[in-house]
């Protein structure tokens, strides 16, 4: 499997207490950089997961029969206080993050949906499957 990361609006530069949180559970993201969708337009995809509500209304279509899942996560960039409130919130993403990803690799949040759901749909994490 391989995952790729961009933004419909890329700050340009990955944040440091993004970086500084995964280094805390042992994942180097220091040498990657803040990349537009633009750079995968002609990628087809399996699935193309937004994190944002302005992310899943702005992403582009894709090629293929890409499965559009949106897993609606605060903005830890966003956060506001001191730096150690705002690392809380990368960390408290960080771990959304890790238990929503671990759900979809174990089919309960989609592997089950693909089935069920238009390409074009979006889905929301939890959001219960249609009886078949």
């Amino acid at each position: 499997m391989l995952a790729f990361s961009a933004g419909v609006s890329p700050a340009g530069l990955v944040h440091p207490l993004a970086i500084r949180a995964m280094a805390e559970v042992g994942i180097d993201i220091s040498a990657q950089r803040s990349k537009p969708m633009d750079e995968f337009l002609e990628q087809p995809f399996d699935f193309v997961i937004t994190v944002c509500a302005p992310a899943a209304e702005a992403c582009p279509v894709l090629p293929g029969r890409a499965q559009r899942l949106q897993w609606p996560f605060d903005d830890p960039a966003a956060a506001t206080g001191d730096e150690t409130s705002r690392m809380a919130v990368f960390r408290r993403v960080r771990e959304e993050i890790r238990t929503a990803i671990r759900a979809f690799l174990s089919g309960a949040i989609t592997r089950e949906a693909s089935a069920h759901q238009d390409p074009g749909a979006v889905r929301q994490v939890g959001e219960e499957l249609p009886a078949s």
